[in-house]
């Protein structure tokens, strides 16, 4: 199970495997042939299906096309067998011919890999995480006493704690800055800034709906912010990138939380994020929008119980729940935009996630369904959606956009 910096990546949305993963397997693919003056890309399954809405070709352009010629083609019906997100990079050689191809996968949260047959993470492929199920990390803490966040810092070292910060000071300013944003979103939807007006809104209201709306109103902030193509993190992807961070910045601001306990949130969150990754998926073209949005969710859950002094069962059944009730849900992003329905569904999403604290804090912790086997369950039902609810815009809402 690989480090949290891996997890919460640093970047420009709006999409995590189809704009970050595909610039950085650009970058490596350059930096592979300094010299080449042409090169020819091609782009298969989802990743050309939402590739353009995604803004994947602008992407990759930026790298590459400062160096030579760039070809780009575009196979929405091809899927290579390891993940439907797969590109093939070569260099092209004056008399046309292509040298050196390369057939990499961008799966989920900006992570690269080259298949089974390489077997390799492209990107860090160090695993400090020797325990990778909710089940024996719980063991551990309740046997040391230890809290999740705990088992992080002894498999990441003090070092991580500096990473966080500048994880969880890059979510404020999201945050920040997307409640004062106001405009139309890029693309042929013509979507209006919502985030300003639900912020303002929001302080009219008496305490009660007042917390629901600022939720809301931060969840919008952040998620418009990726669309446009801002500084987000991935938690645990740019499509889902509002959720985790609208929970704390409302938790941290209203109930004055300190920023340590604000990172050791982040820290349990990101191993919530980290398991569903080892055994699961978290791309949307794998596995649907329970694998970003429902995982943000569960992230969220966890680091709001963990505030509250919620115990390492209840932590548990809080993520538990947080994915439990979005199995199912699919990616079905309309026009391939990272607008509709996501945007909203971050919104709902953090909403849900103290509900889910909320609830598994007036429990002991005790329930009939493991966090482990909502995940294998979630993996299972991504490999049974069709592919038209994978992120490939040809069903589900995607589709009645035509109407």
């Amino acid at each position: 199970m690989k480090s949290l910096r891996e997890l919460y990546r640093i970047g420009i949305g709006p999409s995590s495997s189809h704009t970050m993963g595909p610039q950085a397997a650009a970058i490596q693919y350059l930096e592979r042939h300094p010299e080449a003056s042409a090169f020819d890309v091609t782009l298969y399954g989802s990743l050309a299906a939402t590739g353009k809405g995604h803004m994947t070709d602008v992407a990759i352009l930026r790298v590459l096309e400062p160096q030579g010629q760039v070809t780009i083609h575009w196979e929405p019906t091809i899927f290579l067998p390891f993940h439907p997100n797969g590109m093939k990079f070569a260099v092209r050689k004056p008399d046309g011919s292509l040298h050196d191809e390369w057939t990499v996968y961008s799966v989920g949260g900006g992570a690269l890999s080259e298949g089974e047959t390489q077997g390799t993470q492209v990107s860090d492929d160090t695993s400090p995480y020797p325990l990778t199920t909710m089940k024996t990390i719980m063991a551990w803490c309740q046997e040391t006493g230890h809290a999740y966040w705990e088992y992080v810092e002894q498999c990441e070292g003090q070092e991580i704690w500096d990473y966080l910060r500048k994880v969880w000071r890059v979510m404020q300013e999201a945050v920040e800055r997307g409640i004062d944003h106001e405009g139309v979103l890029p693309g042929p939807l013509g979507l209006q800034r919502k985030a300003p007006i639900y912020y303002t809104k929001a302080k009219g209201y008496k305490a009660n709906l007042q917390s629901s709306g600022l939720v809301y109103a931060y969840a919008l902030a952040v998620s418009e912010e990726n669309a446009s193509g801002g500084l987000i993190v991935t938690a645990p992807t740019c499509g889902s990138c509002g959720v985790l961070p609208a929970v704390l910045y409302h938790l941290g601001h209203n109930h004055n939380f300190s920023e340590e306990r604000i990172l050791h949130a982040i820290a349990t969150a990101g191993l919530i994020g980290n398991l569903v990754k080892q055994n699961a998926s978290i791309s949307g073209a794998d596995v649907g929008c329970q694998g970003e949005v429902g995982v943000a969710s569960a992230m969220a859950s966890a680091a709001a119980c963990q505030l509250f002094g919620g115990s390492v069962a209840q932590i548990e059944y809080a993520a538990e729940m947080g994915l439990e009730h979005h199995l199912g849900m699919t990616c079905d992003p309309v026009c391939g935009l990272v607008q509709i329905p996501c945007i909203e569904r971050n919104a709902f999403a953090a909403a849900r996630a103290l509900d889910a604290n909320f609830y598994a804090s007036l429990s002991d912790g005790q329930h009939r369904v493991s966090f482990d086997r909502v995940v294998r369950v979630m993996k299972q039902t991504g490999k049974d959606l069709p592919s038209l609810y994978k992120e490939t815009s040809e069903g589900g809402l995607a589709k009645l956009s035509e109407d």
